[in-house]
């Protein structure tokens, strides 16, 4: 190989994609087409490999690849600094693990927020934490009505307070437990959100009757075979009188809300002048 081919070749390869660290950002699917207004996401993450992930299968892939909307990941680790590229300190005032630093994740956020709007609900801003507000099908609606959103994948011991002042972050929990980073949360949040946009799901009439939509848990579904390990179909669902079945349908959503969440249940009835504490006719 002659200077030159040294020269132009990469130093490190898969076949012919060399590997190399850039501060810009890494929009997925880009060969796709984006429709005009189409809901647009952007992650902040040390792990830009883990999208789209599920994100590009099924039904939530085919709307990318569609362009009904779009997704982006920022690598936070080119923001880093020295040889190493490093993003995370310890913790002040002492204690175990490391902490994102506010410099470095500033400048990613920094690099996100180009081109969009500063109005927090036209484009929120949002950092996957426990010790964030619940996660719930009223605020994935609410994040759906917006003309996109940036998510803050942390790891570690978590991000910087300063950073999530400074920019006005709003923390979303996807459950009272812990994961080892944001993007399994990342994901959870975009696929919650994205398929209330039309068009993505095929059939939007199909959202109205899920858990939580109404606030009760969803009721019970079945299809053929009509029996299955001495198993049946209730037999209601087969009797075609499409109002009994309605009927049905909201008592086995109410039952099993009312076994299964007490908080939804009160709420549930509070707001329709229910008793908690009434016995449906099943």
């Amino acid at each position: 190989m002659s200077k030159d081919d040294k020269k132009n070749s990469p130093s490190k390869s898969h076949g012919r994609l060399s590997i190399a660290a850039s501060v810009k950002p890494r929009e997925l699917m880009t060969a796709l087409p984006r429709l005009a207004n189409a809901f647009a996401v952007k992650v902040v993450t040390l792990f830009p490999e883990a999208f789209p992930g599920l994100l590009g299968e099924s039904l939530m892939g085919k709307a990318l690849k569609d362009g009904l909307w779009s997704l982006e990941t920022i690598d936070l680790r080119p923001f880093g600094e020295g040889k190493h590229r490093n993003v995370d300190n310890t913790p002040a005032g002492g204690g175990a693990g490391m902490v994102l630093r506010a410099d470095i994740v500033g400048k990613a956020l920094e690099q996100a927020a180009a081109g969009t709007p500063k109005d927090a609900r036209a484009w929120p801003v949002i950092y996957l934490s426990p010790r964030g507000k619940p996660l719930t099908q009223a605020m994935a609606a609410e994040f759906s009505e917006a003309e996109g959103m940036t998510l803050l994948c942390g790891r570690f011991e978590g991000v910087d307070e300063r950073v999530i002042e400074h920019f006005n972050i709003q923390e979303v929990s996807i459950g009272d437990f812990v994961l080892t980073g944001g993007e399994i949360a990342a994901q959870a949040l975009i696929d919650c959100t994205v398929r209330l946009i039309p068009r993505v799901l095929g059939n939007q009439n199909s959202i109205e009757d899920e858990s939580f939509s109404n606030g009760l848990l969803e009721h019970p579904q079945y299809t053929r075979p009509t029996t299955w390990h001495h198993r049946d179909i209730p037999e209601i669902l087969l009797s075609g009188h499409h109002a009994k079945i309605a009927d049905w349908q909201q008592a086995q959503a109410e039952r099993l809300t009312k076994e299964r969440r007490p908080d939804l249940w009160r709420a549930y009835c509070e707001k329709h002048g229910r008793d908690t504490d009434e016995d449906q006719e099943l």
